[in-house]
């Protein structure tokens, strides 16, 4: 039984035809009523979590860093190691506080070391005593930085690490020059004296 493309529809009673406005007063045909469908295929999403470090991951980052990453790698890594954490808006709040405290506190070192620096640069020269060689200028041994530690704390009362000092060797009497790194962004130069008595 063979239908013809002008066979006559109603379409009075699909809810489907008056959703897309079309007169249901007048019964129409097939063939003048032509509804394209489209099918729209969905791009399968990406399942990132946002994270935040607790402690250094090679090749991902620092601690501290927030970041996305794949819910499998969080999920089977990262969580399972306790190397980061979910972040939530407390977390978040947390994490600013914590940066602004650790930059009050780097501001105050350098502020400190600054001022070190300042002292060394009014103290004016150290005076370092040795047995003399007795040819010329030469000193019995040398001056090394724990001597030079030494007597700065015995002269101005800091106590001061002696990795920080960077010293000339020195094997002679007279006046040398030390650096002193305080701080990454603060250097005393410090005047030695060398003599012998």
């Amino acid at each position: 039984m063979a239908t013809s493309a002008a066979t006559t529809l109603s379409w009075s009673s699909s809810l489907f035809v008056q959703s897309l406005g079309a007169n249901v007063s007048e019964p129409s045909t097939v063939a003048d009523r032509r509804i394209g469908f489209s099918i729209l295929a969905q791009k399968k999403g990406q399942k990132l979590r946002k994270i935040i470090l607790k402690e250094d991951v090679t090749e991902l980052g620092k601690k501290g860093d927030l970041m996305d990453v794949k819910a499998g790698f969080y999920r089977n890594f990262l969580l399972p190691t306790g190397k980061a954490m979910i972040v939530t808006p407390t977390l978040i709040k947390e994490m600013k506080m914590e940066e602004e405290r650790i930059e009050a506190e780097k501001k105050r070192a350098k502020e400190e070391a600054q001022q070190l620096a300042k002292i060394f640069e009014t103290v004016g020269a150290f005076k370092v005593k040795r047995k003399g060689g007795g040819k010329g200028k030469l000193i019995f041994g040398t001056v090394t930085a724990q001597d030079l530690v030494d007597i700065i704390k015995a002269q101005i009362q800091r106590d001061i690490d002696k990795r920080i000092v960077t010293l000339p060797e020195i094997r002679e009497t007279g006046e040398y020059v030390a650096e002193l790194k305080l701080h990454p962004e603060v250097t005393a130069r410090v005047r030695v004296n060398v003599f012998a008595n």
